[in-house]
């Protein structure tokens, strides 16, 4: 069976001490840009720009979109001034930077492996980096994007959170189309990587290094990057699925969603949006629309009236109809994935701020009695199943 294999890069595949690769990139960088704005100008605006991505919660900006409203007003310019300096900088500068880094010789070995095993191969890499960056940096370990195929490589441009938040973890799985298979973390960072990633309801692996102590629970898979594979050949596959069940599970996979579509659909136009993969099949316009007004309608209405009243009674919905009743294919498409962001970010306020209400119950005409937790729960398992139709439907996988 195939396994979702998500690996970082830093420290796993690639031995960087970041302490010494940030300052030194910094400097390039303001060095190549120093014609046009003084580096004790530069640094601290860089600085900015990657704190904002860091601690970032906004589903509906990319990375790239928040590093640029902390990066270039700082600056006093716009991007277009400094693009070709800054293109012409990841292209001959950044790779003399990977004298800092050591690749790691199991790397290798292992993602060669793992394409002859069939197991999906993401790069699972905090993306506060644009992607030519990650690329020079999979060469410097050996693992030339040119030569291995891999399923996702995270970058700043299509991503909207870091590993310093636990929707990270979940709009990489969004991004891949949420497949069924076995899945499974592997990344040396307790903060970033082995802690997120339970806290997002997956599997992880904790690549220690040799003389290291312990420093997770011995409950968590752990070892070197060399015994992983010894590992994953032996390990029940049941124990790989992902769990989706906690509130900060549940939180982190709805604030997920409308990023990943937005990275799904970015380069497709209003017509591939309203093209249908099979006749009686629904359009990526009318999947649009249908969430965005199930989120309207449907499950930002529940909460409020959960949250408001005492086991309210929560009539169902069928709101599969609206797709033709209200015409979604022959709207538009991207103007639905703003209006369900939109909601979505609405909804996420009230869950975010919740303590002891998750337990809160309603009497539903068709679940019977139901948890707020249920419902959300339900929730991010309704956009599970159409990212999943998203990601079949551009993909032509019908």
């Amino acid at each position: 069976m195939p396994i979702t294999l998500l690996l970082d890069l830093d420290d796993t595949l690639l031995e960087s001490n970041m302490d010494v690769f940030i300052p030194a990139y910094f400097k390039a960088l303001s060095a190549a840009l120093a014609d046009k704005v003084a580096p004790e100008v530069m640094i601290p605006a860089l600085t900015s720009g990657t704190k904002a991505m860091m601690v970032n919660m906004d589903p509906g900006r990319t990375l790239r979109e928040v590093f640029d409203a902390q990066f270039f007003p700082k600056l006093g310019l716009e991007r277009p001034v400094l693009q070709a300096a800054i293109d012409h900088f990841y292209e001959e500068t950044f790779p003399s930077l990977g004298t800092l880094t050591k690749p790691v010789p199991e790397a290798v070995s292992l993602v060669d492996w793992a394409f002859a095993q069939g197991h999906r191969v993401a790069i699972a890499t905090n993306p506060l980096f644009p992607l030519k960056a990650v690329q020079h940096r999979l060469r410097w370990a050996g693992l030339s994007p040119e030569k291995y195929p891999f399923a996702l490589v995270s970058s700043y441009e299509t991503f909207h959170f870091t590993k310093e938040t636990v929707a990270y973890y979940p709009e990489v799985l969004a991004q891949l189309g949420w497949p069924e298979d076995p899945a499974v973390m592997v990344g040396d960072d307790i903060d970033r990587e082995v802690k997120p990633t339970q806290a997002a309801g997956f599997p992880v692996f904790w690549v220690r290094k040799p003389g290291d102590s312990p420093a997770v629970p011995d409950e968590v898979p752990q070892g070197t990057l060399e015994s992983f594979r010894g590992w994953l050949e032996k390990v029940n596959l049941e124990s790989l699925k992902i769990s989706v069940k906690t509130a900060p599970a549940i939180t982190a996979n709805l604030r997920s969603t409308p990023g990943a579509i937005a990275t799904l659909i970015s380069n497709l136009s209003a017509e591939e949006l309203k093209r249908k993969p099979e006749p009686g099949e629904w359009c990526l316009a009318e999947i649009l629309f249908h969430l965005r007004d199930d989120e309207r309608e449907v499950f930002l209405p529940r909460i409020r009236k959960i949250l408001a009243e005492e086991n309210p009674f929560i009539a169902a919905i069928e709101a599969e109809p609206w797709a033709e009743e209200r015409n979604y294919a022959d709207l538009d498409g991207r103007q639905a994935l703003e209006d369900f962001t939109r909601a979505r970010k609405e909804t996420l306020e009230l869950l975010d701020n919740l303590v002891d209400e998750w337990s809160r119950k309603a009497r539903h005409s068709a679940f019977g009695s139901i948890s707020l937790q249920d419902l959300a729960g339900y929730s991010a398992r309704h956009d599970r199943s159409h990212i999943q139709q998203i990601w079949k439907t551009k993909n032509g996988c019908w």
